[in-house]
């Protein structure tokens, strides 16, 4: 008996046409079009590949046979065996198929004519999904409409900022009150997630990962680019002057804020405010090559120590032939509010020749090291960026107090 052969489904044939059209051209250098012609391909491609997304997800909405085959979890699954894309950029789609399927024709019909793209469409279903439960039908196909219709103006992230707001556009009577539940929710929500871990890398650094509330994001960036602003030269560039990436700015910005941070304003610990002790030998605290360590374990060098010993809040304890302490330093060798004040009054800037960095994002400096006896006093002062402070305690930098109170840098030969 002769087993008659199903001619091929219309979706088929049309994607057989796509394909055999692209590979038609494929040889076609583009450089040779015309300028307009350019844009209204590059505007054309955007909107074929929308409407291509709509016909993937539509026939992912009726593959389940296709799983069911092979055994396969579902669709998702399926497709990352056969096709090797990312498995959870495939789920996403099988989710958003799902939805487009059963509940939002009105997204499926923008793509389909190449209004909305895959990305605006999952903002759309996300923000959708997201409404009150108990709000009507006839609502919700409103927000449907509206985001559809916005989505031929706004790129996904405005879109995702609109359709937060959605309620305030189809219902403003109960918009604030769900407003305000959906943010105690998240609040709720970011509680559970918040965590921090610290784990050292074994070559003088430690690796720092964090969760924490947006709000709680948002403060920490706002205080790290006051260090890390790109208008400031004082710590945005290296010592060969090139200029520092955003990211290893925040991280210099960081490492600058907790250096200063006030322990007078941190929770008491281990029954004094928060401070850090380090331990280091007299001798070795007068020499370049001293290493010091702090309660924790963190081996430093006697110069950071020198330079800390300036603006940080650490207790240097320095101890003597046999470990027994002979000064636990005080915090009132820092230097204070006043202090700072009247270091500002004689000099508006950096006190390092040639820079020109505000005196109030300026650092107090000991002119002759506190571990050397110095006094912390307005003689022995002197005002200096975080960029020039480090050079004052490197050894590899001797400097000079010039005739007009400027100091001059200049790296050892």
């Amino acid at each position: 008996m002769t087993t008659l052969q199903q001619p091929p489904h219309p979706v088929l044939e049309a994607v057989v046409t796509i394909t055999g059209a692209l590979d038609r051209v494929a040889d076609a250098n583009p450089s040779f079009m015309a300028t307009d012609q350019k844009a209204a391909t590059l505007v054309e491609i955007a909107r074929a590949k929308a409407q291509l997304a709509e016909l993937e997800l539509r026939v992912i909405a009726a593959a389940d046979d296709v799983a069911a085959e092979s055994a396969a979890r579902d669709v998702a699954a399926w497709l990352h065996h056969h096709t090797h894309q990312r498995p959870e950029s495939l789920r996403a789609d099988l989710h958003l198929a799902t939805a487009l399927d059963r509940t939002y024709a009105l997204v499926a019909a923008a793509m389909r004519a190449g209004a909305c793209n895959p990305a605006q469409a999952h903002v759309i279903v996300n923000a959708l999904d997201d409404l009150p439960a108990d709000l009507d039908v006839e609502m919700k196909t409103k927000a449907e409409e509206a985001l559809v219709a916005y989505a031929r103006q706004f790129d996904p992230v405005q879109l995702r900022r609109l359709g937060r707001r959605i309620l305030e556009v189809i219902a403003p009577e109960i918009a604030e009150a769900e407003e305000a539940r959906r943010l105690a929710a998240e609040e709720t929500h970011a509680r559970k997630k918040t965590r921090l871990a610290m784990r050292r890398l074994g070559d003088g650094t430690t690796r720092i990962s964090a969760v924490v509330p947006d709000a709680a994001a948002d403060r920490l960036a706002t205080t790290l680019e006051a260090f890390a602003s790109p208008r400031r030269e004082d710590g945005t560039r290296t010592d060969t002057g090139e200029f520092l990436p955003y990211g290893r700015r925040l991280g210099r910005a960081l490492c600058q804020l907790l250096e200063t941070l006030d322990p007078a304003r941190l929770p008491i610990h281990s029954g004094d405010a928060t401070t850090v002790i380090v331990t280091i030998d007299l001798d070795q605290l007068r020499t370049e090559a001293g290493i010091a360590q702090t309660v924790g374990g963190t081996a430093l060098t006697a110069s950071e120590v020198r330079r800390l010993a300036c603006t940080a809040n650490i207790i240097p304890a320095v101890l003597g032939g046999n470990s027994e302490v002979l000064d636990l330093g005080r915090k009132q060798r820092l230097f204070t509010a006043a202090h700072r004040r009247a270091l500002l009054l004689r000099t508006a800037t950096c006190e390092a020749e040639g820079c020109d960095i505000p005196g109030t994002w300026a650092e107090a400096h000991h002119w002759i090291a506190w571990a050397q006896g110095g006094a912390t006093d307005l003689d022995n002062a002197a005002l200096l960026c975080s960029h020039h402070h480090h050079r004052a305690h490197d050894p590899a930098y001797p400097h000079e107090r010039l005739p007009n109170g400027d100091i001059r840098f200049a790296r050892r030969t």
